[in-house]
């Protein structure tokens, strides 16, 4: 076997040795020098990120904290910016074992519990973005404590939120901010180029809400949504000669200091601008109204036939309480007869029909700030029973809003005006547009206010605040048809009505009866009542003072009556 041995060639010449480890040298400070200059651009890369990621940060904080405060009418703060504690974690950075931390973070805030604290810790260790917020707006006693426990990965900072300091007080109005500080919904979004993206802070913007008139419809209506089980409940007052909200109620409801984790539909819906509905009975002033200015009913003792159901081909139209005899139309009002509110739309037919509608802006979406509002569901072809049955608000689907605008419309004058959430200065209200005649309007006062004395709206009749409406009650249409188990109650009215100067809107979606309803689910019986409770207390507040003494005179009217018991 022959073994060789592999010797790397020798130098012969110092000189040439000299010249291989200069070369080497050389090659080997190169190669140090790019590693240094990669690294150095790592570094300003790293740093300048984290720079400008701090800058933006501020500027984040900075501009929601400019953002101006939103009030009532009366200056009563209703959203504002401060700095409040946040906690966080950084799951990459904890000492403390997991199990052990989730178990103290549950014991200091218990609103989650200690699995699901350590679901969290879990969770951002697994993820790419190990930090998340525990909680936000957090008590300085609160962070104190936490802070007790040592734990480095759990850090503080002083953040900016929007506070809503009449936590679900016109929730919906208001709407909410995300956490750069912009509106989102309500009125917060609206008011986004006033409130914020100034040099300085902006100033405090006033919506016509009333906190007061707020507090106490939103009182009076969730009482009747519990009593009643419903589904929802809802309202409006409306000052009949601005166009001015005082207040705009939808329940249920959200918080906008807590928008996250709210996730039910039902709560982010606004239902006095977003929810149409078949609004029944109350259509039927606005149908009596059109009748008399366009002189098909031009005389309040002419007599309508409402002795037997009325037949329209395969249609039949029937009273829920059958009179069984020809009545006036103030009976008809008071008895809340169909039959003969839709002999009065025959009359009237399509095309006036129509623009009375049109004219009052139930064609189209309400008029108002928000940018949440529904459609109206306008009849397609006007058949002839279309034209009669929506003249008692069936085949016809409109907010709330409108239905408060439209009832402005009756009492004020017969002048319409788009409705708004922003105070107006005196003397500043829009013009509007003539709907209907000055004579007309006074003889509404006249029938709302004999409806509420002698008809199915005595529940409402707050002593001494002159109260004039109308009740409705009205299936809920479904496949197949109405649904008679589904109804929507509404109580429409205005006071005081000798010189009304508000109207207020109360409904009941899918009341269920109660002990203090007697079992009865209609309008009369349930929202009615409520309406007259917040009148009575909300008329003081806005400078109506009760008075027994005084009353809008009905006495040309009060003969033309037919005395007998009032079906509610």
């Amino acid at each position: 076997m022959t073994t060789l041995v592999a010797q790397p060639p020798r130098f012969r010449d110092p000189a040439e040795r000299s010249t291989v480890l200069v070369i080497a040298h050389q090659r080997l400070m190169l190669l140090m020098l790019l590693f240094g200059a990669v690294a150095l651009v790592l570094i300003a890369k790293i740093a300048w990120s984290g720079v400008f990621a701090e800058e933006a940060r501020k500027r984040i904080a900075d501009a929601a904290m400019m953002r101006g405060d939103i009030t009532d009418r009366r200056g009563e703060v209703l959203a504002r910016t401060m700095e409040a504690w946040s906690i966080g974690i950084h799951t990459d950075r904890l000492l403390m074992p997991p199990e052990q931390l989730a178990a103290k973070l549950a014991a200091l805030m218990p609103e989650k519990t200690e699995a699901q604290y350590l679901e969290i810790i879990r969770t951002r260790q697994a993820s790419r973005t190990p930090f998340t917020y525990l909680k936000r707006r957090a008590m300085p006693e609160l962070v104190a404590a936490v802070n007790a426990l040592g734990e480095p990965g759990i850090g503080y900072a002083r953040e900016p939120e929007r506070l809503y300091p009449q936590t679900t007080l016109a929730a919906h109005v208001l709407g909410y901010t995300d956490l750069a500080g912009h509106g989102v919904t309500g009125m917060e979004r609206v008011l986004n180029p006033k409130l914020a993206g100034h040099d300085v802070k902006a100033a405090p913007v006033a919506l016509s809400i009333d906190a007061r008139v707020q507090a106490t419809l939103e009182s009076e209506l969730y009482g009747v949504m519990v009593d009643q089980q419903a589904a929802g409940a809802g309202g409006i007052v409306l000052d009949v000669h601005t166009g001015e909200i005082l207040a705009m109620v939808s329940l249920p409801v959200f918080n906008p200091n807590k928008p996250e984790g709210q996730r039910d539909d039902t709560l982010w819906r606004n239902s006095m601008t977003q929810s149409v509905y078949e609004l029944g009975s109350t259509f039927k002033p606005i149908t009596v109204a059109g009748a008399l200015d366009a002189g098909v009913v031009t005389s309040m003792a002419k007599r309508y036939d409402a002795t037997a159901p009325l037949q329209v081909g395969g249609f039949k139209i029937h009273d829920d309480h059958p009179m069984g005899r020809w009545i006036t139309v103030p009976d008809m009002l008071i008895h809340s007869s169909n039959i003969v509110t839709a002999r009065i739309a025959d009359e009237m037919g399509q095309a006036r029909m129509a623009k009375v509608f049109h004219d009052l802006h139930f064609d189209g979406r309400p008029d108002i700030e928000l940018r949440e509002k529904g459609s109206p569901l306008w009849p397609k072809f006007w058949a002839r029973t279309t034209v009669m049955t929506t003249g008692y608000g069936h085949g016809i689907a409109v907010t709330p809003l409108q239905l408060a605008s439209a009832y402005a419309t009756l009492v004020n004058g017969g002048i319409w005006r788009p409705t708004t959430l922003m105070k107006i200065d005196p003397g500043k209200a829009p013009q509007g547009k003539r709907v209907f005649s000055q004579a007309t309007s006074d003889r509404m006062r006249q029938l709302l206010r004999l409806i509420v004395t002698d008809g199915t709206g005595k529940s409402a009749n707050a002593s001494g605040m002159r109260v004039g409406g109308k009740t409705g009650t009205a299936e809920k249409p479904g496949q197949g048809g109405y649904r008679k188990h589904s109804i929507v109650a509404t109580f429409a009215s205005a006071f005081p009505m000798d010189n009304p100067r508000y109207v207020v809107i109360g409904m009941v979606d899918e009341p269920k009866g109660s002990a203090i309803s007697r079992g009865q689910r209609t309008a009369a019986w349930t929202v009615a009542p409520a309406v007259g409770r917040t009148i009575a207390r909300i008329g003081p507040m806005l400078g109506v003072v009760p008075d027994d003494g005084r009353d809008i005179d009905v006495s040309e009217l009060t003969p033309l009556l037919y005395k007998d018991k009032v079906e509610d």
